[in-house]
């Protein structure tokens, strides 16, 4: 076990190291021969045998009711416990391999499905997404953004870009399974990404995006298919800055980033006319002012009817985001019938800010 990769739970790549007379050569002839394998069908196995030594059944529990949600079916406690029930009565029957028919049976008597069957897509860039290897299709980043923390991570470590990232996730769609119209996202990652992410999917191409959305009260699912009502109009506050034609944009709903934002406009020089601060209907930003996915997506609706309107003579538009992961999802979903956007991730350090990605809308 002490060979073994934190990261991938794998005794690979050191449990090859080492000639035959090494100690590690002589443990992994012994292991092959006590299993009946060549040293070469061993090292196989090892390859996708992984060790979760820290592994717990709470974290287990969690982490699978969220892959439940991600793809479709319902993810309560009693929905965990239905389906652990009939994999447990199909093993005690002796049955030693699982079709997909079986399954699909069963997820159909017990009642499981919530919604359509989704293909996962995994992001991260902040820390290994626990979801990645179930995932029909994984990005991970993690090695590739700089930072010491989780925290720590807001832009790529040179030489890897932003431009690096938005060609990796703008291919995405083509490393999903044919045929694809519902997507979940999960995975850790920045407000910029996120953003993309909806772009990428976005509501013309007819792809029904769902993201996990990780609050106070757990993890829901918000879903561009959720209905509401009407769509709910933001909050509008407007800054003078007269440097140029375009303009800039501000998502407050989560926190308010105008001063920083009116900061690095000036400092930087950017060419806008002005500062376009959008807030939640309330008019005030905080982590609870979105509650839900049917909120997110009234609201997403209502931002981009008003930029639609607002800004229907600019050619290109600067965008600063500072929402719940989820929302800038929904938003980038429906970011469509606009200009030009460059979408900016917030690094905390030397400038404040810096472009990420360049959207044509």
């Amino acid at each position: 076990m002490a060979g073994r990769d934190a990261r991938t739970g794998l005794l690979i790549p050191k449990a090859t190291m080492g000639g035959a007379r090494s100690d590690r050569g002589k443990a992994r002839a012994r292991w092959a021969q006590e299993a009946g394998l060549t040293e070469a069908e061993l090292i196989d196995l090892l390859s996708m045998l992984r060790f979760d030594l820290p592994l717990d059944m709470v974290w287990y529990q969690e982490n699978l009711r969220l892959l439940m949600a991600v793809t479709g079916l319902r993810h309560d406690q009693r929905a965990l416990e239905e389906g652990t029930a009939w994999v447990a009565k199909v093993v005690r029957e002796g049955r030693r391999e699982l079709t997909s028919t079986m399954v699909e049976t069963a997820v159909t008597e017990l009642d499981l499905k919530a919604g359509p069957a989704r293909a996962v897509l995994s992001i991260a860039t902040l820390k290994p997404d626990p979801l990645a290897s179930d995932a029909d299709h994984a990005i991970d980043w993690v090695d590739r953004f700089d930072g010491d923390s989780d925290y720590a991570k807001r832009r790529p470590l040179p030489p890897n870009t932003w431009a690096q990232l938005q060609t990796d996730i703008e291919a995405a769609p083509g490393s999903l399974p044919a045929g694809t119209t519902a997507v979940s996202v999960t995975g850790s990652i920045r407000l910029a990404p996120a953003f993309l992410v909806g772009t990428t999917f976005r509501m013309v191409t007819g792809t029904d995006l769902a993201a996990v959305q990780r609050g106070r009260t757990g993890s829901q699912l918000w879903s561009t298919s959720d209905p509401f009502d009407t769509a709910l109009a933001p909050g509008v506050g407007e800054y003078e800055i007269g440097q140029g034609d375009e303009v800039a944009i501000a998502i407050a709903v989560a926190t308010d980033p105008t001063e920083d934002v009116l900061e690095y406009l000036r400092e930087q020089n950017i060419p806008v006319s002005k500062l376009i601060v959008l807030t939640p209907s309330s008019g005030t930003a905080n982590d609870g002012s979105v509650p839900d996915s049917t909120a997110a997506n009234a609201l997403a609706v209502g931002i981009r009817d008003h930029l639609r309107r607002s800004t229907r003579r600019v050619r290109r538009m600067h965008l600063f985001l500072a929402c719940p992961m989820g929302l800038a999802v929904l938003l980038g979903n429906r970011w469509n019938r606009l200009c030009q956007t460059v979408v900016y991730e917030d690094i905390k350090i030397e400038n404040g800010y810096e472009p990420a990605f360049t959207v044509e809308a």
